[in-house]
């Protein structure tokens, strides 16, 4: 463009020996000049009389060349002359049409058309520029038109030097065609990608992706595609302010919806810890899917950094990546130094975050205590717990007061080694509806098969209490909430759930071994009584084994793993990666996960229950003595059994033929626990080959039935 100057000639060109030029757009001389003209190639005076049309083909081909030269260079503007007219394509505000005169000399017809389309370029080009200068159209429009723009005035100057070599006579219809022939191929690319982004109303990194694929395209023309890049970098310079506002400082400056980001605001950071299916952490900012081609590969890792500095932000911790003169994103060069500027950012925000949520709001020590109450790491409290609160936990779950348990609660934490945690007062009382099995089916995203669960597992037994239904709750605050999410807790409370129950089971069958132990200085043998013993011993040793497995086997190790997993994080998003795999990884090694295997150990549990409550009448009905009353611990009616030791034995023990029924009701009880038990050595045998940790699991109970 610039190479066409003042002083541009060709070979070719004739030399006119006019007075005065011609004038782009008005092919007109004054008379004086006209007459001058026509008489020097034989033609009359009335022939140039602009009030009277004529057909071109009327004039002297040399005549026709300056006549079709002149109108050109008004079409390469955008501006109809004598001759060439200019048409819209209905339907097409894109689309335009060239029309010659058809008695024109069909050298210069053919001569002309080699033009239309860089005439037809700048039309597409210059319409594009006023309609997306609009305020609506977005800032990679604005900046990409002002770009177009600035092409356009340097385009126009070129038209404007030749229309001079015109006016000096210095110019040729060949001429023409020689110095616009380098503007065509740019023009063209141009008006390619505009047509495309036209087309689709496309806004954003849409036009950056046009761009870069097109330049691309244009990867054997140097010329093109250099301009094309420019181009490129003109119009992402508004998007990249966009994106290092995001990148720097998490704060989303996108009037438009350019930016591959988008933001939710109708997620709230409080739903972390009151809704189970929160997805703040995912879908408060998240993608969308037209992302600049030259990003795709460092998409997440933007996404990630903005959303690292925004918590920061929403604590109220003023945090900003620091910016030099080379971190600065200007463009998007091949140099790739963009990629580096944005992995700079994410290094630093991920540091800063993850210092933060470890040292301020000490995540590792918000971790423990849950694992101390949750988990039953120190269960100091739940003895002390489950005595005050017995009789609360015995009633249905409408009738327990949460307030009353909460108070119990608190006396227990405060009685006990818990007073020294820090964290105490966030632990609360919380009494589910329905049982574990229930809750668990209800639960879709966990990877439970649901198949195995059938009808009779969801219905509520009619006897059930607070023991099955009773958990802890543990109040987490933002920024905590991001790991400890209500999803989180949840998890925490279905391994509470299952821990609980089996202590109490526990505690219930200690009471039934007492009872028998104190009954021991009786001549028992070979009556009921001895065989009761056995099977008790059998039942306590099953549920000791089990809270062994899940205590030792399966939460211990489990969480020394996260635990040194955590220290070498190097993001928050590792730290909940980790912190979601333990969970699970617990949930799936204390059956919590397996169906199956969790009815049957429920079975077992159930049958221990009812065996433990039975024993007060079992041992009572073979013993010469009043009902005792096992209430309060049993305190009372041990202290009676160990009066027994004073009587003679044969004056305590009843016939045999007295005690069938209870004989029965034992064999009965031996026979459903030994027929359990045996039906979870195949599903262990079966399982262990695509769960190793079975068969620790089955080294600890599968032993239960040979003692007896």
């Amino acid at each position: 463009m610039d190479s066409t100057s003042s002083s541009l000639s060709c070979p070719s060109t004739p030399q006119w020996n006019l007075d005065r030029p011609f004038l782009t757009g008005h092919f007109h001389q004054e008379t004086k000049s006209s007459s001058q003209l026509a008489a020097s190639k034989g033609f009359s005076t009335d022939s140039f009389d602009p009030a009277i049309e004529k057909a071109i083909g009327s004039y002297h081909a040399s005549v026709q060349e300056l006549i079709v030269i002149d109108d050109l260079l008004s079409a390469l503007v955008g501006i109809e002359g004598r001759y060439i007219s200019i048409k819209r394509v209905r339907s097409k505000a894109d689309n335009f049409t060239f029309q010659v005169d058809a008695s024109m000399d069909l050298a210069l017809q053919e001569s002309a058309k080699r033009l239309f389309p860089l005439c037809e370029s700048y039309l597409v080009i210059n319409q594009f520029v006023e309609s997306r200068s609009q305020f609506k159209t977005g800032l990679v429009n604005h900046a990409f038109a002002a770009a177009l723009r600035v092409l356009l005035l340097d385009y126009q100057a070129m038209v404007a030097q030749l229309e001079h070599q015109f006016r000096l006579g210095k110019l040729s219809i060949q001429g023409l065609w020689f110095y616009c022939q380098p503007m065509m191929g740019s023009m063209q690319a141009l008006s390619i990608v505009i047509r495309k982004a036209s087309a689709n109303n496309n806004v954003g990194s849409t036009i950056l992706n046009l761009l870069q694929s097109q330049a691309k395209a244009m990867a054997g023309d140097h010329v093109v595609r250099s301009l094309l890049e420019k181009m490129t970098q003109s119009a992402s310079s508004a998007y990249l302010g966009i994106l290092e506002r995001w990148v720097y400082e998490g704060v989303i400056d996108d009037p438009y919806g350019e930016l591959f980001i988008a933001e939710n605001k109708s997620l709230p950071k409080e739903s972390l810890s009151q809704d189970y299916d929160a997805k703040y952490w995912q879908q408060r900012y998240s993608l969308k899917d037209d992302i600049p081609s030259v990003l795709e590969n460092a998409a997440g890792m933007i996404l990630t950094t903005g959303k690292y500095l925004n918590v920061m932000r929403e604590c109220g911790h003023s945090v900003q990546v620091p910016v030099s003169e080379n971190s600065k994103l200007i463009s998007f060069g091949s140099n790739h130094n963009y990629l580096e500027c944005i992995k700079t950012a994410y290094e630093f925000a991920s540091g800063e975050l993850l210092n933060l949520i470890k040292e301020k709001y000490d995540l590792m020590g918000k971790l423990r205590s849950i694992k101390h109450y949750l988990l039953l790491d120190q269960g100091d409290f739940l003895v002390h717990f489950m005595d005050i609160a017995r009789d609360e936990l015995s009633k249905k779950p409408d009738e327990i007061s949460v307030e009353k348990l909460q108070s119990l609660l608190d006396l227990a934490l405060r009685s006990t080694a818990a007073a020294a945690d820090p964290c105490h007062e966030d632990l609360t009382c919380y009494v589910e509806r329905s049982t574990l099995m229930k809750t668990l089916s209800m639960l879709k995203d966990l990877e439970v098969n649901q198949t195995v669960f059938d009808g009779s597992d969801l219905e509520e037994p009619v006897s059930i209490t607070g023991l099955e239904t009773f958990s802890l709750s543990y109040k987490v605050q933002w920024p905590l909430s991001l790991v400890i999410s209500r999803k989180s807790l949840m998890k925490y409370q279905l391994i509470f759930r299952f821990l609980f129950h089996c202590k109490h089971v526990d505690r219930q069958l200690c009471g039934a071994w007492q009872v028998h132990q104190a009954v021991r200085a009786l001549n028992t043998q070979g009556t009921a009584i001895s065989r009761s013993s056995l099977l008790c011993r059998s039942m306590l040793k099953f549920i000791s084994s089990l809270l062994h497995y899940l205590t030792f086997e399966v939460l211990e190790p489990n969480w020394h793993v996260m635990d040194n997993r955590l220290k070498t994080a190097k993001s928050i998003d590792e730290v909940i990666q980790y912190h979601d795999f333990f969970l699970e990884k617990c949930l799936r090694e204390c059956l919590l996960l397996l169906p199956e295997l969790l009815k049957k150990v429920e079975k077992l549990k159930s049958i221990c229950l009812q065996y433990a409550a039975a024993t007060q009448w079992l041992v009572s009905s073979c013993i010469d003595i009043t009902t005792i009353d096992m209430s309060s611990n049993g305190s009372r009616g041990l202290e009676k059994l160990k009066q027994l030791k004073l009587r003679k034995p044969s004056q305590a023990l009843k016939l045999d033929s007295e005690n069938a029924s209870v004989t029965d009701s034992i064999l009965k009880f031996e026979r459903e626990f030994n027929s359990e038990v045996q039906s979870l050595r195949p599903i262990l045998s079966s399982g262990s080959r695509a769960e190793p940790y079975l068969t620790h699991l089955a080294q600890c109970i599968l032993s239960v039935g040979r003692d007896q």
